[in-house]
């Protein structure tokens, strides 16, 4: 899902439906997305409607009670289609299929599986109307449905120097330097493009200082000021005109950048974001078991707007009474909070982010974990599984290596990355990695998709540096061949950002420091906590007490001192030992040039 997972995954386009099957439109029995549809369509001779939605889309309420429950299109759908209904939260790999569609997202197809037409956002009645009985008379595809691409992928899992250049012009040329935030309609966080700033900007590129510093400052207005939180975007072009939905990712995202900006620039405005969303998420979306919820919807009242409701106090809202929480605990959107929290730990050291953190994991591996190292999506999955909960997980149960060195947290996520390299890896010449399990019977082979793919390509590699297994250095090429694809590459033409910062990291090694010293060891404690606190995402951070054993990637001989020290190494070579935690980040600065 993007403003998650792309622009428009996450952008309700325009009024629409209620979440789950079964619908809130009197008079239509909605199905849900099987083959045992599509079998039904042949023997009927009917088309298949699918209406992709989210429990939160203040659109897709209205296009629920505006469009099918209208008499006129109830009679028409049940007359040549068999209505579907998916969540789009629930199923990763439809959501990813038309994120660029929704929500709500209308697709229709014919009785065999192939797309008729693909609409986006609400569609009035009348509209409805008008292209269902288009439909009727003419079921060839329409010009929303475009014949599948065929090109070769690249040999070099790196980006060729002129695409590089091209990707750079265009995070500079996409930048709204007039308001902020990259592209002048919805404007939102997007912090594939924030980080690339902020890494760029240690490297002393004041421009991109400039873009991260302004953005960060413009998203402040999409945080709710009383119960914290970050809105999904707003319109207009400008920071004014938010839509009140509050959905995992968005929080996550936001949560992990801000820590990041904060980590490098100590600025308490940052600090102060992070924590207020951090709020929000301990008052509206913790479970009682510690694991962390979906969503909460834009509009108390259903397709009713709520920027009156917004505007009042905690009590006011209260009265009235809270929108409802999607209550849905997917692997998922838990691995992407646990990363944004560790992020958090790093950049403060305040324990009760590392606690939050932890429950999280426990509760998934307690109850979404599958054999051999996957995680499964929900209780129970109608399809999958998908490449986004093992991912978000796998990633999140490195971060957790990262900010405690217990080394339970890196063997789970070399598990993870051994399940997404048996289930989920393109084969037969292709590249990248595919949203859902090739070896599932699906109505359609699951696609490789550009944010999935960047995370492989960046999971994978600093897993490799923390594991020394070249295994995951593969993983890691395998997407990034796939990202490095110019067709690849050029879909879309503002966010790109997340490609750079993917062949950045894969091209470079990250900051490595290691701490030199028993875990008991205050002085060891005070040095590691110095070195989470360095910034920069890419890092590697290790504590090696030699009662342990070896480091699981023990590329250098570090010597055992009466102290415990903190090494930085970097280009073939290692500093000589600090032993006070206010050395560690100028020792690092100092071997890598910054």
């Amino acid at each position: 899902m993007r403003l998650p997972i792309s622009l428009a995954a996450v952008v309700c386009l325009a009024p629409a439906a209620l979440a789950g099957n079964g619908g809130a439109a009197e008079g239509l029995s909605w199905e849900s997305w099987s083959e045992g549809v599509f079998r039904r369509a042949k023997g009927e001779h009917k088309f298949v409607l699918l209406d992709l939605e989210a429990v939160w889309c203040h659109w897709c309420h209205v296009m629920d009670e505006k469009t099918y429950a209208n008499p006129a299109i109830i009679k028409l759908i049940k007359s040549k289609y068999i209505p579907v209904r998916v969540d789009q939260d629930s199923r990763p790999d439809l959501s990813n299929r038309y994120e660029d569609y929704g929500w709500p997202a209308t697709v229709v197809f014919n009785a065999g599986g192939g797309e008729i037409v693909k609409r986006a956002g609400y569609i009035p009645a009348d509209e409805m109307s008008s292209l269902l009985k288009a439909i009727i008379k003419d079921p060839s595809p329409g010009p929303s449905v475009k014949p599948p691409r065929s090109f070769k992928y690249a040999k070099d899992a790196f980006l060729a120097a002129s695409l590089r250049k091209e990707l750079q012009g265009k995070v500079v040329s996409g930048y709204d330097s007039q308001n902020a935030g990259w592209g002048t309609h919805h404007k939102f966080l997007d912090w594939d493009s924030v980080e690339y700033c902020l890494a760029r900007a240690r490297a002393g590129d004041e421009r991109a200082e400039k873009m991260a510093k302004e953005t960060l400052a413009a998203q402040v207005k999409l945080l709710d000021p009383v119960w914290g939180g970050v809105y999904q975007y707003s319109t207009d072009g400008d920071w004014e005109h938010p839509h009140f939905e509050k959905i995992m990712q968005m929080q996550a995202e936001n949560l992990r950048t801000y820590s990041q900006a904060y980590a490098l620039w100590n600025d308490p405005r940052y600090l102060q974001a992070a924590r207020d969303i951090h709020r929000y998420l301990k008052t509206f979306l913790t479970s009682p078991e510690g694991a962390f919820y979906t969503s909460q919807d834009a509009d108390l009242v259903k397709g009713k707007h709520s920027a009156e409701y917004f505007a009042l106090s905690d009590s006011e809202r209260r009265k009235q009474g809270i929108p409802a929480v999607d209550k849905h605990m997917y692997a998922r959107e838990n691995g992407w909070v646990i990363s944004a929290l560790a992020s958090l730990y790093g950049a403060t050291g305040d324990q009760q982010y590392l606690d939050d953190a932890r429950r999280s994991a426990i509760w998934v591996i307690r109850n979404r974990s599958l054999p051999g190292g996957g995680f499964k999506h929900d209780a129970q999955d109608a399809a999958g599984p998908y490449l986004g909960d093992t991912l978000a997980m796998g990633r999140a149960l490195l971060s957790l290596y990262a900010v405690t060195a217990d080394r339970q947290w890196l063997s789970r996520a070399q598990q993870a990355a051994d399940y997404i390299n048996k289930h989920f890896r393109q084969g037969s010449g292709g590249s990248g990695f595919a949203t859902a399990d090739l070896t599932q019977p699906a109505l359609q082979r699951p696609q490789p998709q550009l944010d999935e793919n960047i995370m492989v390509a960046r999971f994978g590699n600093l897993l490799y540096h923390y594991s020394g297994q070249h295994v995951d250095k593969e993983m890691s090429e395998h997407a990034m061949r796939y990202l490095a694809t110019p067709e690849v590459a050029r879909q879309r033409s503002i966010l790109v950002a997340g490609i750079l910062l993917a062949d950045l990291e894969i091209t470079s090694d990250p900051a490595h420091v290691t701490i030199v010293g028993r875990k008991n060891d205050a002085q060891a404690k005070a040095l590691f906590l110095a070195a989470l606190k360095y910034p920069g995402a890419y890092k590697r951070v290790e504590w090696w007490d030699s009662k342990e054993g070896p480091l699981p990637h023990m590329d250098v001989e570090f010597p055992e001192l009466k102290a415990a020290a903190a090494f930085a190494c970097a280009n073939r070579r290692c500093s000589l030992p600090v032993y006070k935690p206010e050395g560690v980040a100028t020792m690092v600065d100092r071997l890598n040039g910054s």
